[in-house]
């Protein structure tokens, strides 16, 4: 089983990214408007801040969207898409 959002956000402050306040609200708020799993927003923090080089609530919020809409449900399948978007 993968790390909560919690434990994840615990993870990067302890690696040196730290996620504000207005971060950590970003994404409560993402988690519950698309009704994401911990796994899927925890991929979503993850490659926001690889595409974006920082935290960016409006992107991660998208890419949440993104993934709802395209049914993507997991890593692969995130990746994936974000490369035909040319993301990654």
């Amino acid at each position: 089983m993968g790390k909560t959002v919690d434990e994840y956000v615990d993870y990067l402050n302890a690696k040196g990214f730290i996620l504000g306040e207005d971060a950590y609200g970003f994404i409560q708020f993402g988690k519950h408007y698309t009704d994401a799993n911990d796994s899927m927003v925890n991929l979503a923090i993850e490659l926001t801040l690889k595409i974006q080089k920082e935290f960016d609530g409006a992107f991660f919020i998208s890419l949440l969207e993104m993934f709802n809409k395209e049914l993507i449900t997991d890593r692969k399948q995130a990746l994936k898409y974000l490369q035909a978007l040319h993301l990654l």
